[in-house]
């Protein structure tokens, strides 16, 4: 991707932060992000981290906040068709189904 020249001559922080990581990279190797991910997770998890329990907080902190989800899940449906397009549906529609009819011939 190339950077958009600025008048100020000034990088955004997607930018900056997109070419520190690629120096990482070249100087550590990708390998390193998954060890430090890993890392970041058992600390997380030491830590006591329920996520179940998190995302059920969340969840009832969104009700009380009065939010309608059907309205939610149709903002996010409108944003995906916008992206990708009305065929994106059909084909992981279709990928889904191979998926489900070869779990369905193992079991």
């Amino acid at each position: 991707m190339e950077s958009e020249v600025r008048p100020s001559g000034k990088m955004t922080v997607e930018e900056a932060g997109r070419m520190g990581g690629q120096k990482v990279k070249a100087q550590r190797g990708s390998e390193f992000y998954s060890e430090i991910g890993k890392k970041g997770g058992v600390a997380r998890k030491s830590q006591g981290a329920d996520y179940k329990d998190l995302g059920k907080r969340g969840g009832e902190a969104r009700k009380e906040q009065g939010a309608d989800y059907r309205e939610l899940g149709r903002k996010g449906g409108e944003t995906v068709k916008e992206r990708h397009g009305p065929e994106f549906y059909s084909r992981i529609g279709k990928k889904g189904g191979k998926a489900r009819a070869s779990a369905v011939v193992e079991e």
